[in-house]
Formats: C-alpha cells, sequence, structure tokens
C-alpha cells in the first residue's frame, strides 16, 4: 500500500523476548529435574514402567481358603508385573467342585479330594485339565495355652520344645481326644453321647468352660479342612485304617457325626475368628491351616517386635498333609499356574505367608521356611517321628461320609 506523502510513515510494532539469564535457567531446571527423574527411577527398579504398555489378563478364578495367597498386595504387585490380574469368586472347596465353573479360568481348592472331583469330571467330558502344587499347609489344630495346658495335665497333648518353656507347639494324642469327647477318660467309660466338657477336666480352674471338648470346624459341606478332619477322625476310629467299602463308611460316618458339630463358618473365617479378640470364648479349639496360624505370627513380630504367646497350635499325632492343587481350565490358567509353582519371587511370598513352598522336583519341603522364621525369632513347627500318616478314604467313601455327616445332599447346586 502506498502512503500519501504528507503523511509520515509508521513503523511496524516489535514484539521484544527477554532471555533469562542462563545461570537462573539453569538452576530451575536443576531444581524441577529430579521429581520425574526420581519418579522414573522408581518405575523402572519396581518393573512398573511397562504396565500400561502390555497387555494385563484378567484370570477369573474360583479359590478356598488360598485366596488368601492371592489377595495378598505384594503377591498382587508381582502378578501385575507378569502381566497378569486375578478376580477371584470365593467359595468353599467342595463346593468349589460341585457347582459350575465353566467360564472360568482356574480354580483352587484347598485339597485334594475337590481337586479330584473337578479332573475326573472334566476327563468324563473329554475336556482334562492341568494340575500345579505350589505349596503346602497341614492342618492343624489351633487353640490357647490355656487350654493346651489343661490337656496336657490330662495327658492329652505334650510339649513340644519351644523358648523359655512356654511352647508355641504341642503334639495332640487324637485317640486320647476323641476319647474325651467319647466320654472315656484314665480307662473309665460313660454314656458316649455324654461326651466330658472341660470344666470337668479342668483340675486347676484354667479356662472355666463347660462347653463340650470338641474341635469345632468349618462347614463341612464345603470346606476341605473339615472334610479332612472328618478324614482323621474316621481314620483314628476306625483302627488307625480307612473303610473300604460303601456300607463300612456309611456305618462310621454316623458313629462320628456327633463329633463333628458347631460347623457353619467357611475356614478363612473360622481362622478370622480364632485371631479376634473374642474367639477363646467362641471357639477353644478350631481347625485351621498351618499358614494361617504362622502368617499371624510373622505379622505380630513385623508389628511388635514379639509372637503371641496365648495362641498355640495342636499338632495331631494322626497327621493328613494338604496338598492344595491350582486347576487350570484353560490356557492362561496353565501359564498363571506355572508362574506361581516356579518363580522364585512369588515362591519366596508363599513362605513370608506361612506356606512351606516345594523344591525343585516338587517335593514339600519345610527348610526355607525354617530358615525364614528362625531369622524372625519365631519358633519353628516340629512334628514327632513317631506321628501316624492318615489315609483318607477313597474319593466316593469320602464323598458319602460328608454327606451323611453334614446333611449336605444337594445343598452345593449341580453343574
Amino acid at each position: 500500500m502506498q502512503v500519501p506523502a504528507n503523511r509520515p510513515a509508521t513503523e511496524e510494532p516489535r514484539l521484544t523476548v527477554t532471555r533469562p539469564p542462563r545461570r537462573r535457567l539453569r538452576r530451575a531446571l536443576a531444581s524441577a529435574l529430579p521429581v520425574p527423574v526420581v519418579g522414573l527411577a522408581l518405575l523402572v527398579a519396581s518393573g512398573n514402567l511397562l504396565l500400561p504398555l502390555r497387555q494385563v489378563v484378567t484370570i477369573e478364578a474360583k479359590m478356598a481358603s488360598k485366596r488368601d495367597f492371592f489377595q495378598d498386595p505384594v503377591v498382587e504387585r508381582l502378578l501385575m508385573k507378569h502381566g497378569f490380574r486375578v478376580h477371584i469368586t470365593n467359595m468353599g472347596s467342595r463346593e468349589i467342585a460341585k457347582q459350575d465353573y465353566e467360564g472360568y479360568d482356574v480354580v483352587f481348592p484347598s485339597g485334594q479330594p475337590a481337586a479330584d472331583l473337578i479332573s475326573r469330571e472334566r476327563a468324563r467330558a473329554n475336556r482334562p485339565v492341568l494340575l500345579y502344587r505350589p505349596f503346602v499347609s497341614p492342618i492343624v489344630l489351633a487353640t490357647y495355652r490355656d487350654y493346651a495346658e489343661v490337656l496336657t495335665a490330662e495327658g492329652v497333648a505334650k510339649r513340644l520344645p519351644g523358648p523359655a518353656g512356654r511352647p508355641m507347639y504341642y503334639t495332640l494324642d487324637m485317640r486320647k481326644f476323641i476319647d474325651l469327647a467319647r466320654g472315656k477318660r484314665a480307662g473309665v467309660r460313660r454314656d458316649p453321647e455324654n461326651g466330658y466338657r472341660w470344666d470337668e477336666i479342668d483340675r486347676d480352674d484354667r479356662v472355666r468352660n463347660g462347653n463340650k471338648i470338641l474341635a469345632q470346624t468349618s462347614d463341612i459341606c464345603e470346606a476341605n479342612s473339615a472334610g479332612t478332619y472328618l478324614g482323621l477322625v474316621a481314620f483314628v476310629e476306625h483302627g488307625n485304617d480307612a473303610p473300604d467299602n460303601e456300607a463300612e463308611a456309611e456305618r462310621l460316618a454316623r458313629k462320628i457325626k456327633p463329633l463333628l458339630v458347631e460347623q457353619g463358618l467357611p475356614s478363612s473365617e473360622r481362622a478370622e475368628t480364632y485371631l479376634s479378640p473374642d474367639g477363646q470364648s467362641i471357639a477353644p479349639v478350631t481347625v485351621i491351616y498351618e499358614h494361617q496360624f504362622l502368617a499371624h505370627q510373622i505379622g505380630r513380630q513385623a508389628e511388635k517386635g514379639a509372637t503371641d504367646d496365648e495362641r498355640v497350635l495342636l499338632y495331631p499325632s494322626t497327621r493328613f498333609v494338604t496338598e492344595p492343587q491350582l486347576v487350570a481350565l484353560t490356557g492362561e490358567g496353565a501359564r498363571l499356574g506355572e508362574l506361581v509353582t516356579k518363580d522364585p519371587e512369588l515362591q519366596h511370598r508363599a513362605m513370608e505367608l506361612g506356606f512351606r513352598a516345594r523344591n525343585a522336583d516338587g517335593g514339600a519341603t519345610g527348610d526355607e521356611l525354617a530358615r525364614f522364621l528362625t531369622e524372625r525369632h519365631i519358633p519353628v513347627p516340629t512334628t514327632s517321628s513317631d506321628d501316624t500318616r492318615a489315609v483318607l478314604p477313597s474319593l466316593p467313601l469320602l464323598e458319602k461320609m460328608i454327606e451323611i455327616v453334614g446333611d449336605c445332599q444337594d445343598r452345593t447346586g449341580s453343574r
């Protein structure tokens, strides 16, 4: 455009940018960089940097008490590092086997009988499964020191070595314990329906409890722990032998039924009740898994610097080590099974949660757990070499006995 001759030309406006002194810029960058750099370093070190970029597989699972492992925050983080998230539907072991498990990647009952039920059903349908045994945990009778000492004075329990004469573990003579419940004491027998009560054998007035002497279990129609304890009692009552036929199993089931009462809580809740402040008044002797007790003591030692001195374990002289089996129903389920069985970090975490990990050959070992407990000044469980190894009835006979004792026919639904 032409500017008229009689008007002065106007200069274009200019934008002036002021540069900060170079020294001030370097100082600002130096103060701002550590936060993202440190955060980046932490993400790399923890293995979480790539998680948003990696496909995360959600595993649909039905689990019983061993869900304690998969719901542990450390285990959840380790699984996420490998691209797994586990969504758990909680139910008892036998309930898992009896209900429909279509649409699930894995099921994890707490013992072998329920896993065998599932394996047989799938085999009949020409849909075989893969089984994984990442760890083991024995059945134990959890109680309180005063009750353990009453049983010791009665000659039913025996102290195992422990610090300062206050043991954490005892051996329980199953034959004598059942005799008390049946009204037999020191060779004197009374009406079997009139079993002894705690205040009748409590010479020193330790417990002041007028209830019958029994071990309380979870719901026998649902929980592996209860079914296993039924098998132990049946084994002892049958002369340290398992029944051979259906008629024998039915008679034995009716005979031991009065010894297996006060059921109803799932095994995880049974352990929670035992560990609660009111547990002693609710269930002075209760059937749980060893890892549930050890996890409590490990946590107590870490938090307070001392173990829980009032809660103790009774190891039955007739023992049956439970074999929890993770049953993989899909390819993704098999990948999870391989991971939890072989990954060193997950196996170590299982030990920190009180489980007995397996060795390289797949056999159960307590050596690493013993070292772990010793390092933390927690007494190590020991069992007598004289203990009897119990044998459960065959699967069909055990199922029949569970149905009779628990009145649980048709209670668990159908496949």
